[in-house]
């Protein structure tokens, strides 16, 4: 949802054990732990793993500015972390300001076996992807998994371009699942197809900063909210901004209807 830093450790901690209960299993849970501190990120690490986590998320620190850097900064969480604690390498740089380039990203997966997956959030970073995807054909690097991000702006694309899943933040969730389940089958038209027709949702709700108040109320719609307040200081929609939902909600009811798909509840 974007406010995880508002939340306290207490509450990072009940809502981490809140969802490895709930998906009992059904599914692995990736748990975020990004923090400034490096002891502060192990850590919550070793909580989230010993809570039944099957693996951590974990971004570059603030102030990483060089190659060298980025190396020395993993190398000390590294060696602080329990060993065979899996990992998701994430790299987005528009909410970071921390920039890996593909050679770091590279030497990173080759150097730590515990790497399993790679978050690609850079934008523009298609080229970035595709370097990454075919390191391991031109210069037999180890292969990882690669997750998109960026709010699910630009799936189709990255799963042409190799992408393994879609790892991002959109309401409507079981959409994103349905256009990736097209694309694992081979129907890429069809996928494309679906994704186009909650493309104008996706691009409203990427609104930088007040994209979580729309997103905020388009899941208490859904009923997956009880309440769509965002924490302070944050955001909050005015009438204007009920209006305009409203008018997407209902284009986006049509044109699901005529091509057939399934409408969501509550739009």
């Amino acid at each position: 949802m974007g406010e995880a830093p508002k939340l306290t450790e207490t509450e990072q901690i009940a809502v981490m054990q809140r969802y490895i209960d709930r998906v009992a299993g059904r599914v692995p849970v990736i748990f975020g732990v990004s923090k400034p501190g490096i002891d502060n990120l192990v850590g919550l690490s070793k909580r989230a793993m010993d809570a039944g986590a099957a693996g951590v998320m974990i971004a570059g620190n603030s102030g990483i500015k060089t190659d060298p850097q980025a190396l020395g900064f993993f190398d000390t969480v590294m060696q602080k972390l329990d060993d065979g604690t899996p990992i998701c390498l994430q790299d987005y740089p528009p909410t970071t300001t921390v920039y890996f380039s593909t050679d770091v990203i590279l030497r990173l997966i080759e150097t730590y076996p515990a790497i399993k997956m790679f978050k690609h959030e850079d934008c523009p970073g298609h080229r970035k992807l595709t370097s990454v995807r075919k390191a391991g054909d031109k210069q037999g690097a180890r292969r990882v998994s690669i997750l998109t991000g960026n709010g699910g702006l630009y799936v189709p694309q990255e799963m042409r371009r190799g992408a393994d899943g879609i790892m991002t933040g959109f309401a409507f969730t079981a959409a994103l699942v349905d256009v990736y389940t097209r694309f694992a089958a081979g129907e890429l038209e069809a996928a494309e197809n679906l994704f186009d027709l909650y493309l104008p949702v996706i691009r409203h709700e990427q609104q930088f900063g007040f994209g979580l108040a729309l997103r905020k109320e388009t899941l208490r719609r859904l009923g997956a909210l009880k309440c769509p307040a965002a924490r302070a200081p944050g955001p909050a929609m005015d009438a204007d901004d009920m209006a305009e939902l409203d008018s997407l909600f209902a284009r986006l009811r049509v044109k699901l209807e005529d091509a057939g798909e399934p409408v969501p509840t509550g739009i």
